[in-house]
Parts: structure tokens; C-alpha cells; sequence
């Protein structure tokens, strides 16, 4: 998959198929409306086109509005839609100025001018353009004075697949990770760097590597204790991982994300470890004392294991 950040290098690409959206969590939704490109393409002998946006137009538009977490980092959607097999990824900056343009304008000079588009794939209820103006039926009009075709997603076809990218994040925001897998198609993750905490763990025997994730706007399930799979280096560790305050260490008032994987015991400080979340297994909750804690991490190493002995991928 070619990646453009700039829309002036998309150029000489054969009857470009193009779908327009944010595709937060790449999910079963968003996976159909690539088959049907990939349908089309292949059809017609061309190119699959995704034309995307960053920063999601909402933190844009609403700013003082903290509450829209994102299930994707934008290399964590790029990866995905790779990995389901779009050829073209367009991102284009949002801001202020962009939303503003005209709905005709931006067919005009983005789609047709800059993409050439064949033909455009949209779902019945996409909006676009100045206060969301423009919808399916200015593509329709437009499309015999620019050249290109239109393909509705119905609603009825849209009803059918029963997911959304808010039905997603609900899930995730309360601990329903097996649910999210089930809409995504796939696992849900994170990615982070691995920081330096307190070092408690390891003086009970469970060394912790403590994550911190620099997208302030990605997406943190619900505060528990999940089953994990990290990828370093090229290597997968099985785990679990706590999401919370700590309450049994020291309480801390900040979040913290602390995952311990099996068998691992060199130091990775400094290191991007990337961890799919398999399922919950218990919410956070303060013991009496370190021991008490080590006895329930024991636990949980048990029965993660059997999660994952049972977890085909």
C-alpha cells in the first residue's frame, strides 16, 4: 500500500476506486467497503483509493471537546488497512480552513482534479463539505458533469453489518474486548514506549513494564486487569496487564498502563512494545498487602494462560 501525505504525489494511478471517511478501528463495516472496491477495481483494471483525514474533524471543529478518544493511531489504521488490502491511502490535513471549503468545490478539486477519480463508494449518510452540505445525492448530480460513478452502501446494507467505530469504542471503554474483537475483525492495541516506574513488581517477582502511549487521544479501556499479547522486537509474550491507579502499591492520582509478560526479564526500557488485548478478567482492586498481591497476580497468570491456550490468533 502506497501512503500519501501530500495529494499532489497521487498521480497516474489506473481508474482510481475511491471511498472517502476517517475508518477509525478498520472494522467489519469498513472491511466490506474495501471488498467492494477491491470487487470494482478488479473489475475495471483499477486502483483501490482510500482518501482519509488527520486530525479527525471532530478535534478539529469541537476542540474544547475532550471526550472523542480514537480507536487508531493514524500507523496503527495504516497498518490495517494494508493488511486488508486497500492500494492507496490519501491523507489529507484537516483544519479549519478545509472544512470550510464548498461541497462542489471539494468534488471538483479534490476528487475529480487531484484523484481522477472512476469511481466514488460511499455509504448512504456520508456527509462532506462546509457544515456538511454535501451528501449522495451531489455526487449523483455531479457525477455526469465530472465522469465518474457513484455506488450507494444502503442503509439497509450499512443496518446489515450492525457495527459501528462508536459501538466500538463503547465496547473498549467498558472492558467488552472479546465484543470489540467480534466488530473489529481483529485485536484491539496499543502501542507505546516502555518508561521507568517504581519498580515494585519485580521486588515480588513479577517485573512490570510500564507503557506510555503519547497519543492523548487514543482510545484506554476501561480500568482492569486484561489479557494480553506484547510484540517486541519481533517476538510475541503472552500476559496480563493492568490499567488503573494502583491502588494496593501507592494509589497514584495518574492512570498508568503496567503489563507483565511470561518468561521476559531483560530490560526493555526505551522500547516500543505494541500489545493486543484478548479479554478481561477482573477489575482493579486494592489487597491488604504486597503479598496478597503477588497471590492474586499468580492467579491471574493461571488463568491468562488458559485464555490463551484456547486464543487461535
Amino acid at each position: 500500500m502506497k501512503i500519501y501525505r501530500n495529494i499532489e504525489a497521487f498521480k497516474n494511478i489506473n481508474n482510481p476506486i475511491v471511498t472517502v471517511g476517517t475508518f477509525d478501528g478498520v472494522h467489519l463495516g469498513h472491511q466490506k467497503i474495501i471488498n467492494r472496491l477491491k470487487e470494482i477495481a478488479k473489475q475495471k483494471k483499477g486502483e483501490t483509493v482510500l482518501l482519509t483525514f488527520f486530525p479527525h474533524p471532530r478535534l478539529v471543529i469541537f476542540p474544547e471537546d475532550n471526550n472523542l478518544k480514537l480507536i487508531n493511531t493514524l500507523d496503527e489504521k495504516a497498518a490495517l488497512l494494508e493488511q486488508y488490502g486497500l492500494d492507496h491511502l490519501i491523507i489529507l490535513p484537516f483544519d479549519k480552513t478545509f472544512s470550510r471549503i464548498n461541497p462542489t468545490a471539494y468534488v471538483r478539486d479534490f476528487l475529480v482534479n487531484k484523484i481522477n477519480v472512476n469511481t466514488v463508494v460511499i455509504g448512504y449518510d456520508h456527509r462532506f463539505g462546509r457544515n456538511r452540505e454535501g451528501n449522495i445525492d451531489l455526487l449523483k448530480e455531479l457525477s455526469p458533469t465530472y465522469d465518474f460513478e457513484v455506488e450507494e452502501i444502503s442503509a439497509q446494507e450499512i443496518a446489515e453489518i450492525k457495527v459501528s467505530s462508536t459501538k466500538v469504542r463503547n465496547a473498549i471503554l467498558s472492558g467488552e474486548l472479546k465484543k470489540a474483537r467480534k466488530y473489529l475483525n481483529h485485536s484491539f492495541t496499543v502501542k507505546g514506549q516502555v518508561v521507568k516506574g517504581k519498580q515494585i513488581g519485580r521486588t515480588i517477582g513479577f517485573p512490570t513494564a510500564n507503557i506510555n502511549i503519547p497519543e492523548k487521544y487514543k482510545i484506554i479501556p476501561k480500568d482492569g486487569v486484561y489479557v494480553v499479547r506484547g510484540h517486541l522486537n519481533g517476538l510475541i509474550y503472552d500476559g496480563v496487564l493492568n490499567i488503573g491507579n494502583r491502588p494496593t502499591v501507592d494509589n497514584s492520582e495518574n492512570k498508568t498502563i503496567e503489563a507483565y509478560f511470561f518468561g521476559l526479564n531483560k530490560d526493555i526500557y526505551d522500547q516500543t512494545v505494541e500489545i493486543d488485548f484478548i479479554e478481561k478478567i477482573r477489575d482493579e482492586k486494592q489487597f491488604e498487602s504486597l503479598e496478597k498481591l503477588k497471590e492474586q497476580i499468580e492467579k491471574d497468570k493461571t488463568k491468562a494462560e488458559q485464555i490463551l491456550a484456547l486464543c487461535t490468533n
